[in-house]
């Protein structure tokens, strides 16, 4: 049975975009959008190896648990690394892949204890990846369903667990476990946006039919669609590419014409699938809280939608805010 949690249209994710250093300024962003009304927070042991589960528990723990949705990440366990001086962009360890039952189990445990919380409402199964070739991504996702799966089906059944998911990058991959296994949500990393359409042809239409919540991580593809196409923007994690930038361009000129924001665009696109349940995005600073809080409300012309359409840099088909 699908689980009846219900997520806020906004979640506030990450755990990576702030150093050691900066951990006290990350619990004030954080404790600032929980004043403003977020109630949905995602993290996981990858997110500066460690640092990010602990810094979200700081900022959560004091807060009534019954008041708020938190998920996190299972397969990326973490080891202790002696590395000296120890680094500045997380914490000492070491990241490495286990998706076996067993392991599951273990690295859920290890993660209430970063987190210094009783229990995690979701748990996705993380990052089982295309870009491994060939034989290495069919043992891991292999691995993933005989192992990590039945492990959080079980927590599920016994109601440890509210609902589980996986999260990863790819629509495919999404769409393949959920042909393979009875999944609540699915975090959907920048797989769905302004710029990416490929989720509308399969995986979309499969969630909506099947009562799957999917969670969009990055709407902004990790910077250029709040950006807009300024030196340097990103596009999933790295200098986004020359045709990226002529899109984007091409996506801003339809925003000038009609005085959109350009992020207000991405946000609202992203949200009005039916079968998208919430997009989660990461905060350095209130100002970006308060930002997206705005952007996610401000009224958009339906003919802003259409001139998307018309000029195809929207498919015809794609919901739009009505």
């Amino acid at each position: 049975m699908k689980t009846r949690l219900v997520l806020p249209l906004l979640g506030y994710g990450g755990g990576s975009l702030f150093r050691v250093s900066e951990e006290r300024e990350a619990e004030d962003v954080l404790s600032y959008a929980y004043d403003r009304g977020f109630r949905y927070f995602d993290t996981a042991p990858l997110y500066a190896r460690g640092l990010g589960e602990h810094w979200f528990g700081t900022a959560l723990r004091q807060r009534d648990r019954d008041d708020f949705i938190l998920s996190t990440k299972v397969g990326r366990r973490l080891r202790p690394s002696c590395a000296s001086p120890a680094p500045d962009d997380g914490l000492s360890f070491e990241l490495h892949y286990d998706y076996s039952y067993d392991g599951v189990l273990r690295a859920l445990d290890d993660s209430l204890q970063r987190l210094g919380l009783c229990r995690v409402d979701i748990v996705y199964i993380h990052d089982v990846n295309p870009r491994w070739q060939g034989a290495d991504y069919e043992r891991r996702f292999a691995e993933a369903m005989r192992g990590a799966y039945p492990a959080l089906e079980r927590l599920r059944s016994e109601g440890i667990v509210r609902a589980i998911g996986v999260g990863v990058k790819g629509a495919d991959v999404c769409l393949r476990f959920a042909r393979e296994g009875d999944f609540d949500f699915f975090m959907l990393a920048g797989g769905y946006t302004l710029l990416e359409h490929a989720a509308l042809d399969e995986f979309l239409p499969h969630c909506e039919r099947h009562g799957i919540g999917v969670v969009v991580a990055s709407p902004f593809n990790s910077g250029i669609l709040a950006t807009g196409a300024v030196p340097g923007a990103r596009y999933f994690y790295a200098e986004a590419p020359p045709e990226i930038i002529a899109r984007t361009r091409r996506l801003e000129a339809v925003c000038a014409e009609y005085g959109v924001p350009l992020g207000a665009a991405a946000l609202q696109f992203t949200l009005a699938h039916p079968a998208v349940a919430s997009a989660v995005c990461g905060y350095r600073t209130t100002r970006e809280v308060d930002t997206n809080l705005h952007w996610s409300t401000l009224a958009i012309p339906p003919a802003f939608w259409q001139a998307l359409k018309a000029s195809g840099l929207i498919p015809a088909a794609a919901p739009v805010p009505s």
